[in-house]
């Protein structure tokens, strides 16, 4: 059973390279019977469709060489122990795609892990060691190689989890990419860790991509997004809607929460990402360790 708050926040009681591959099969695929609706409508659904299929191509390749890749394909660096004066460290690990890795951020200390530990050293006045798995351009089934690349008797205290854009656009179904990540949960759990899912994001925000083609993409990740949702209700874990809250702020504010390639989040899209994951972090983080500890009054997320 599932207690969810206004801030898009679940509460549970009790390839290297991002590819920039917008299928358009995928994409029609949880469209089908929309398309095939338009086609009726045009005199032909078959002829309409091929239409469709033949003008998301198109508008794919465009895409792709709007975005190109400027940013290269490796994240910046920033695994290590956070507030250091603090002692007592625990460890956070981060697993996922080119966002859980912190591809577009200008510095170590802006991508998403540093910011979800510097966050969580404060809050909790305990240094925080990172340990960033995330893999630029993964897809949901790369997580059990992720998790494979931790040592055996690694146990993080926390875990957050944020993939889905690559299986939208690679065309993957969400029912086999929520199998990835319900596997990749248990695992998790397995080891004792509490974890957060960042859900899908919203790839309608990303202008380099053509309408109407945008709009099927938003349509498919909101999907994926239901489907990951769906998958943390049933395992007791929390998750984050990333769409929901975040979302809107890459739709009005792409100048500044856009990185240069207007794909991937910069700084600041990463800092509004980890202030909208961080409070069901610090939840997990006190069911972990069955306390609250005090915060100083100016902790800011």
């Amino acid at each position: 059973m599932t207690n969810r708050s206004g801030s898009g926040i679940s509460r549970p009681a009790g390839r290297p390279g991002m590819r920039h591959t917008l299928s358009p099969l995928s994409a029609l695929s949880p469209l089908s019977r929309t398309v095939l609706a338009v086609g009726a409508g045009l005199g032909g659904a078959t002829a309409a469709g091929a239409a469709a299929v033949y003008l998301f191509k198109a508008q794919g390749r465009v895409a792709r060489r709007r975005i190109g890749i400027p940013l290269g394909e490796q994240a910046p660096a920033a695994d290590r122990r956070y507030k250091h004066s603090f002692g007592d460290p625990f460890d956070l690990v981060v697993l996922g795609d080119s966002i859980a890795a912190g591809l577009g951020a200008e510095r170590p200390r802006d991508t998403l892990g540093a910011r979800l530990a510097r966050g969580l050293a404060k809050r909790t006045q305990r240094s925080v060691r990172l340990r960033t798995a995330a893999v630029v351009g993964s897809e949901s089934s790369a997580l059990a190689s992720q998790l494979a690349s931790l040592e055996e008797g690694y146990r993080p205290l926390l875990a957050v989890i944020v993939v889905g854009g690559n299986d939208v656009t690679h065309g993957i179904s969400p029912v086999l990419a929520a199998r990835h990540l319900r596997e990749t949960i248990q695992a998790l759990q397995e080891r004792g860790s509490r974890i957060v899912v960042g859900t899908c994001p919203d790839l309608g925000a990303l202008r380099p991509v053509p309408q109407p083609l945008r709009s099927v993409a938003s349509i498919a990740s909101r999907r994926m997004a239901a489907v990951q949702a769906q998958v943390a209700r049933d395992l007791g874990t929390r998750y984050v809607k990333l769409g929901s809250l975040v979302g809107p702020m890459f739709r009005e504010e792409p100048e500044t929460m856009f990185a240069v390639d207007r794909f991937h989040p910069s700084g600041t899209g990463y800092r509004r990402t980890a202030k909208a994951m961080l409070p069901a972090l610090w939840e997990e983080y006190q069911q972990a360790t069955g306390s609250q500890p005090p915060s100083p009054p100016d902790a800011q997320w």
